[in-house]
């Protein structure tokens, strides 16, 4: 999967895929996303066969005008009733999952079970859906807003959906959710957090007492059963909103991003100063939590993640860890328009070769640069305190 904009990124991928025996699916419910339109333009540009293309796309977008005009392999449509985060059950998620092998009806039949058993005629006191969503929330109004998961490794990628769905959802309006995916746990400020354990995983090392803080528990004995915790959690999260008396199904803050790097890329303008660390760090108080943005070649994932968890450990915060843009359609919207308990740190690497992006007066590397600035000045505009620190500072925080 493809969703990184760092020149880097594109040349690895491109270099892994033989044009003549490669699918490129191309998918966006407005058809419009730059990254999606971007990776398609260089594709296509390799190996202008529409056999080899397919889209994903909701009826009428200009991406399904393209396919059309190209003749790609298939055009799969999306509902446009169904927002973008609650698609993973239509199109969007079952096609691609499909080609990669994976059995769509199986995992669709857990779904629909999960939705029986979730049904209107279940009361409330029974109804883990409304039960599990209300936790959510009422746990967030009273300081346990960061609701951290703990996944069976062989799941552990369900961190990265659940995480856009609750965040994107949520988090507008001041109030919010924020989930925290990928942290052990036994890590620091356990007052402020709401364990969820999916699985099978080891918690032996607590003893009897257990996790340190209230916890939800929901097993999965195979992995079609995922189809059901996908819809148990779009019902829960829908519930949250309506607790934390928002509305879950909009996102009134991911477009000020987007807007700021459009407007980089019109007006090229100097890159904000960088931050020491330390005078970010500087910034934390009790409840808040670390949020590092960082826009560099996903390949340094575990190196960030390493610093992430001896920041959290040292500073005695949760923490969380996005690659942009990817998060930018994620935890974006949280970020902006959620409580100002965080401290956003932001890094961006610098490319040692730039790809051009054909048809574009932009190359993928200004775009990831004008999306990191775009971000920045987007957290700056709502009030949130951010900084941009070197990115050399951030991984030698975790040697």
């Amino acid at each position: 999967m493809l969703d990184s904009t760092d020149p880097a990124a594109i040349l690895r991928t491109a270099a892994q895929c033989d044009p003549e025996r490669t699918i490129v699916v191309a998918a966006s419910k407005s058809g419009s996303t730059i990254e999606t339109r971007s990776h398609l333009a260089y594709f296509w540009n390799r190996q202008s066969v529409g056999k080899n293309f397919v889209a994903i796309t909701d009826p009428g977008s200009d991406l399904e005008a393209l396919a059309a005009s190209r003749d790609f392999r298939f055009i799969a449509h999306g509902v446009p009733e169904i927002g973008g985060r609650f698609s993973a059950l239509s199109a969007f998620g079952m096609v691609p999952g499909a080609l990669m092998g994976l059995d769509a009806d199986d995992l669709l039949c857990t779904a629909e079970e999960a939705a029986d058993m979730l049904g209107r005629d279940v009361a409330v006191e029974d109804h883990l859906g409304c039960q599990l969503g209300a936790l959510m929330a009422v746990a967030a109004q009273h300081g346990r807003d960061k609701l951290t998961f703990l996944i069976e490794e062989p799941l552990a990628a369900f961190g990265g959906w659940v995480e856009q769905l609750i965040a994107e959802s949520t988090g507008k309006h001041g109030v919010g959710v924020l989930p925290v995916v990928g942290e052990p746990a036994d890590s620091p400020d356990a007052e402020h957090r709401l364990y969820v354990v999916i699985g099978d995983v080891d918690l032996s090392s607590f003893g009897e007492d257990g996790l340190p803080g209230p916890s939800v528990h929901l097993g999965v004995e195979e992995p079609q059963d995922m189809g059901a915790q996908v819809f148990l959690w779009e019902f829960a999260t829908t519930i949250a909103g309506v607790v934390l008396g928002i509305n879950p199904f909009d996102q009134p803050d991911v477009e000020s991003a987007k807007l700021a790097a459009r407007g980089i890329l019109t007006n090229r303008s100097e890159a904000p100063e960088e931050t020491g660390l330390q005078q970010a760090l500087g910034q934390l108080r009790p409840g808040d939590a670390l949020v590092i943005g960082a826009f560099v070649d996903p390949v340094l994932e575990p190196e960030l993640q390493a610093s992430r968890l001896a920041l959290g450990r040292a500073c005695g915060v949760a923490t969380t860890l996005g690659i942009g843009p990817r998060f930018l359609h994620s935890t974006g919207q949280l970020h902006k328009g959620g409580p100002d308990r965080m401290v956003f740190v932001q890094v961006v690497s610098n490319d040692e070769a730039d790809v051009a992006i054909p048809g574009e007066t932009f190359s993928f590397g200004e775009l990831k640069h004008a999306q990191a600035d775009g971000d920045l000045a987007a957290l700056r505009a709502s009030g949130k305190r951010a900084f941009r620190v070197s990115l050399e500072e951030l991984l030698q925080a975790g040697k």
